[in-house]
């Protein structure tokens, strides 16, 4: 039980409907889409303003409690796996939309508002906003904001930074800043590039002001099925390379074809590799483009193509797609998702690779990406039943992004580093390049109570000399005393 005065202080703050603290309710904040990790915190706060996130921090800063700052809970990495005898913060209660400025195409919001709903608020006025992650129905911003959340259509349109404008964030002391602002570029440091894609390492955004785009007059979806992913990964290099630049290109291997026509029959066709191409911008354009698309398709030879006729075949050939990770649930009793990025060009390699690692350790991989940008999806499946079969499919999710790092990639294209790839961390930076990040990290959370244990592959602390191993003051600051 967390120490009866502390408890009693947060209470003061957000009220006793805000205070989580029994065990059992614990139990639902105690991991977040990567249920590989669980550690249960002492309580959660729901705050519904930022002068309560202020408060509470300052509370945590003066006792010294770690904190993770949490969304939805959709995130992939463990970035909002609470931190061993430190608190939550669930913003879910901060879920208002503040501002609407249709002449300035521009949203400002708390970052419990729901991904999906921003659009909602300004279709009527034709425009939407662009990011749009698999879970955009439930994810909040606040949670894009942390991770730098991607989408079908960032391959056009960018991920979430490019649509950030400005943030007011709560620093680890309780102390309010404003980063960037409502015009398109403000003087100083890019602050607000800094914090986005932070994973919650430098502090809690309560607004965030965000760029609208106004709905282009035409959009249209392709679907092409080909004999493999090989074809299809040649298509989508033919397509980038005669300059067009779709809106979203989008894969998948049989595996996840299959997934998703059990859980949402999207009526996709039984094929090797699936590729979804959808292009919008002016009529006359995207019909010109179209053409092309479909001669590029069946020279690299695809047997099927449709264009969807309607809103609504549109709108199921894309939940096929966006429900494909959850999908997988159908044909397997576990799996890991894994994000990893690599150059177009090497994607037939790398997929052949991934499929001598998965008959190699006998795990089944199903495989959904972003085709466009080279961001991979590989969903490694096995069965926790089975002893030995879920520190496999770790280690082969591992593998794969060491592919990725070889290939000149990434181990991350947007659902972050969190706990989950921490260790990877050294594979693909070198000692300076870690060092120079946890300056920028020390220099918000000189005590580092900002979801302490994410991102960096080993304990580090401000001012350590590199290499140096100096115990965290958490961990002999008594702590688990004041709970």
């Amino acid at each position: 039980m967390m120490n009866t005065s502390i408890l009693d202080e947060f209470r003061s703050i957000v009220g006793d409907h805000g205070v989580i603290s029994s065990p059992e309710e614990l139990h639902t904040y105690e991991c977040d889409g990567l249920t590989n990790f669980r550690v249960l915190p002492r309580a959660v706060l729901l705050p519904s303003s930022t002068e309560q996130v202020q408060a509470i921090l300052r509370v945590s800063h003066r006792e010294k409690i770690p904190f993770v700052a949490r969304g939805s809970g959709t995130g992939l990495s463990g970035g909002a796996l609470p931190v061993e005898n430190g608190i939550v913060l669930s913003l879910a209660r901060m879920n208002r939309i503040l501002e609407v400025d249709i002449p300035n195409a521009r949203v400002v919001v708390e970052p419990g508002v729901i991904n999906l709903d921003v659009t909602g608020r300004v279709q009527p006025q034709e425009y939407f906003y662009a990011p749009d992650p698999s879970s955009q129905s439930v994810c909040s911003i606040g949670g894009n904001v942390a991770e730098n959340s991607g989408g079908a259509h960032c391959l056009k349109y960018g991920f979430t930074t490019t649509h950030v404008l400005g943030l007011e964030v709560v620093l680890p002391d309780g102390s309010l800043v404003h980063l960037g602002g409502k015009t398109l570029d403000t003087p100083g440091y890019d602050l607000t590039g800094v914090f986005v894609g932070s994973e919650g390492t430098l502090g809690v955004a309560t607004k965030i002001i965000l760029r609208i785009v106004k709905r282009p007059e035409c959009v249209r979806t392709l679907l092409a099925a080909f004999p493999s992913t090989n074809e299809a990964g040649a298509a989508v290099s033919g397509i980038i390379a005669l300059g067009m630049l779709p809106a979203a290109i989008e894969m998948m291997d049989n595996l996840a074809i299959q997934a998703a026509e059990a859980a949402v029959h999207a009526n996709y066709p039984d094929c090797g590799g699936l590729l979804l191409v959808e292009l919008d911008g002016p009529l006359a354009e995207v019909e010109a483009l179209m053409t092309q698309v479909d001669e590029i398709c069946r020279s690299n030879g695809a047997w099927e193509i449709r264009v969807a006729q309607s809103e609504a075949e549109r709108a199921l050939v894309w939940k096929g797609r966006k429900a494909a990770f959850a999908a997988v649930g159908r044909i397997s009793p576990n799996y890991l998702v894994q994000d990893g990025v690599i150059p177009r060009t090497a994607l037939p390699q790398v997929m052949s690779e991934i499929e001598r690692l998965s008959k190699k350790n006998g795990l089944r991989v199903a495989n959904v990406f972003h085709a466009g940008d080279g961001n991979l999806h590989p969903l490694v499946l096995y069965d926790r039943r089975i002893p030995g079969q879920e520190e496999a499919a770790l280690a082969l999710s591992m593998k794969i992004l060491e592919l990725c790092i070889a290939a000149g990639g990434s181990i991350t294209g947007e659902h972050g580093v969190g706990e989950e790839k921490k260790c990877m961390m050294s594979k693909m930076f070198a000692e300076p390049d870690l060092a120079t990040m946890q300056r920028v990290r020390c220099a918000f959370d000189p005590m580092q109570l900002s979801n302490p244990t994410k991102v960096f592959p080993t304990p580090r602390l401000c001012g350590e000399k590199p290499g140096e191993y100096v115990p965290h003051p958490l961990e002999s600051a008594g702590l688990a005393e004041r709970f």
